[in-house]
């Protein structure tokens, strides 16, 4: 009977611990829930904003910018949620320090790719938008995101290359200078009129609207190869207008100069056969 009866005191004091617990943390829950899922709504909201308004400023900071800020401010809205449940704010935050300690020996590439980013927006060597040629990738910059740099290439292909290599490695920017020379080579036979093909080809360019009358387009004897007579075509044109004009001419020369009887050799050798006895 008096087994029954201190059995029966435990679990009635075991019922009031609990009852005394959940009064005192029940509520402490209940507001830390609440504060977590209006924080992240928040958080979003804000994030979204600050997305469309400083898009429309610098789209290249943007992306990196929103993702950074609403990692940052996620993680300081979980420590306040812990310190609001009673979590020892000090030892929640020496927790996070060696997880992220551990996660940053894990993720030295990621750590890597993160620093490269913050160096591509310091120095800008290309922004959205851009045409670049990088890692073998030749494309316009879409997004630079905290890790990653976004490439769509002219074949409709997405190539997502790591900011680490990027910042580390030699590209080319396409986009810089409003204009860019054309290079060219022709190549004519031994028997041609050297004259007459150079200016052939000087007027096929003044003739085209694409070709910047300055700098001058220069038209001179690059090499004297094993069966033609190479001519160097450099002309200057807008950046936009670079390729289009390039193929053109490419065309125009080859009509004009059957056109005009100036042919364009094979590669040939001469073969010189000996009798012995």
């Amino acid at each position: 009977m008096e087994d029954l009866l201190s059995a029966d005191g435990r679990a009635s004091e075991y019922v009031d611990q609990a009852i005394a617990l959940v009064m005192t943390y029940a509520p402490k829950v209940l507001l830390a829930i609440i504060t977590l899922i209006v924080g992240m709504w928040l958080i979003n909201r804000f994030v979204k904003v600050l997305d469309s308004k400083l898009g429309k400023k610098d789209p290249t900071l943007n992306k990196f910018l929103c993702g950074l800020l609403s990692a940052v401010l996620k993680v300081l809205l979980l420590i306040s949620v812990a310190s609001m449940v009673g979590i020892a704010t000090t030892s929640f935050i020496a927790i996070i320090g060696a997880a992220g300690l551990a996660v940053g020996l894990a993720l030295q590439g990621s750590l890597g790719n993160f620093a490269g980013g913050v160096l591509i927006l310091i120095f800008k060597p290309f922004k959205v938008g851009d045409v670049i040629e990088a890692q073998g990738f030749l494309g316009s910059v879409r997004e630079i995101s905290i890790l990653y740099t976004i490439v769509d290439t002219f074949d409709n292909r997405r190539v997502v290359i790591p900011n680490g290599e990027l910042s580390n490695a030699s590209l080319i920017n396409m986009s810089v200078y409003e204009t860019r020379r054309c290079d060219m080579s022709f190549g004519i036979g031994y028997d041609d009129d050297i004259d007459k093909a150079k200016a052939i080809c000087k007027r096929l360019i003044e003739e085209d609207e694409r070709a910047l009358k300055d700098p001058v387009p220069l038209i001179v004897v690059g090499g004297l190869g094993d069966s033609s007579v190479d001519l160097t075509v450099r002309a200057w044109t807008k950046a936009g207008d670079l390729w289009p004009f390039y193929w053109d001419m490419q065309e125009r020369v080859k009509k004009a100069f059957d056109a005009e009887g100036i042919s364009i050799p094979f590669p040939q050798r001469d073969v010189h056969m000996y009798k012995t006895e």
